[in-house]
């Protein structure tokens, strides 16, 4: 007999990385990830300014912005893109403080849908999983294709509801 009372191992875990993203001190989004391999908790992190480095909310964020050429059928679009340049994002972070072996076969829980460049250290990272929540259209397409080639599970909770305690509003 099933405990209906007990969170699925998805609930859980995303759980934990939204609790873990509380800690961000970005005001335009909090990120969060976990690390786990079966059942087991090997890492959290998340998004923000260097050790030691002031982080967006005392200083302010460093915004560029990109423009990227999309090709739609036969139809091209220049698309603008800010990112901030402060921030060490949550996967990042995840790598730099996970140990390789762990990341072997392991599955990471992350808030949000990972940008490009995070994808592309994950796809490199060892991890067979990636569950994410929040989408990312900017990166979407990209990422997508790229979890496809190198066999990486891809997976968006999108029925997910995340705890209260860790409510934030998105800037895009």
């Amino acid at each position: 007999m099933q405990d209906n009372m007990r969170k699925d191992w998805d609930t859980y875990f995303m759980d934990i990385a939204y609790m873990v993203s509380t800690r961000s001190r970005c005001p335009r989004r909090h990120v969060g990830t976990v690390l786990v391999q079966g059942k087991k908790l090997l890492g959290t992190a998340y998004n923000g300014a260097p050790m030691g480095v002031s982080d967006c909310s005392e200083d302010g964020c460093m915004i560029v912005e990109e423009y990227e050429l999309q090709t739609d059928g036969e139809q091209e679009q220049m698309i603008k893109k800010q990112r901030c340049i402060r921030t060490i994002h949550a996967e990042q972070n995840l790598l730099l403080f996970t140990d390789r072996i762990d990341r072997e076969g392991s599955t990471v829980y992350v808030t949000d849908q990972p940008c490009w460049t995070c994808a592309n250290m994950l796809a490199n990272s060892g991890v067979v999983e990636i569950v994410y929540h929040r989408a990312y259209s900017k990166d979407s397409d990209k990422v997508i294709a790229l979890m496809e080639l190198k066999g990486i599970i891809f997976r968006n909770l999108a029925s997910y509801e995340p705890p209260a305690q860790a409510g934030m509003d998105i800037i895009s």
